[in-house]
């Protein structure tokens, strides 16, 4: 006898006594990415999940249910009407999704996007200077190991993530002022504090 068994999601939810349910190829994906971008079963529509099973005292999944639903009636029309807007709005832009824009997606991912995350310290440095109304400049190699990134005017100027700010290192020969920054979901925040408290 196996002394280590798979239980596939589709056989756990036989066992638990659900109904099996057939989707088209793709179908499950493509709802799925509707709901991310439409936040259909965020907590705010259908409740928080881990919280709900956690009352739950019932044990089957009939129990659980009819205890959902009194609980949150609406949240299932609710969430399903959010997807549906979603897809229809996939359904309207994939008529307009040809190969062309499909090599623009592409390359803008491996050609620009990949340069602009390996050099936006020099996008960081060319801001704080426009800010500043001062030249900029890239480090040379020589000046990197000194713990230099750039110079704005002739202010030296190390960029760091900002989870640095807890463990700053204090340099031997050049007085480094910091910039630092945080990635966030459409680009980068910078705080530039040190530079300009003077």
């Amino acid at each position: 006898m196996k002394k280590r068994i798979k239980i596939t999601n589709e056989e756990i939810k036989t066992l638990l006594g659900a109904k099996p349910v057939e989707f088209p190829k793709y179908a499950s994906q493509i709802i799925n990415l509707a709901n991310q971008n439409a936040q259909g079963t965020r907590p705010a529509i259908v409740g928080q999940m881990s919280e709900l099973i956690q009352e739950f005292t019932g044990r089957t999944l009939k129990e659980w249910e009819k205890w959902y639903l009194e609980q949150h009636p609406d949240a299932i029309e609710k969430a399903t009407q959010k997807i549906t807007e979603m897809i229809q709005n996939f359904k309207e832009v994939i008529d307009k999704i040809d190969e062309e824009m499909i090599e623009q997606w592409v390359r803008d991912l491996v050609i620009v996007k990949t340069f602009i995350g390996l050099r936006f310290q020099e996008a960081i440095l060319s801001k704080v200077a426009n800010i500043m109304n001062k030249p900029y400049r890239l480090a040379t190699a020589e000046e990197e190991s000194k713990g230099v990134d750039g110079f704005i005017g002739h202010i030296p100027i190390s960029i760091k993530p900002e989870t640095y700010k807890s463990k700053k290192f204090l340099n031997e020969n050049i007085e480094v002022k910091t910039v630092y920054y945080k990635k966030v979901k459409d680009g980068i925040t910078i705080d530039i504090e040190e530079i300009v408290e003077n």
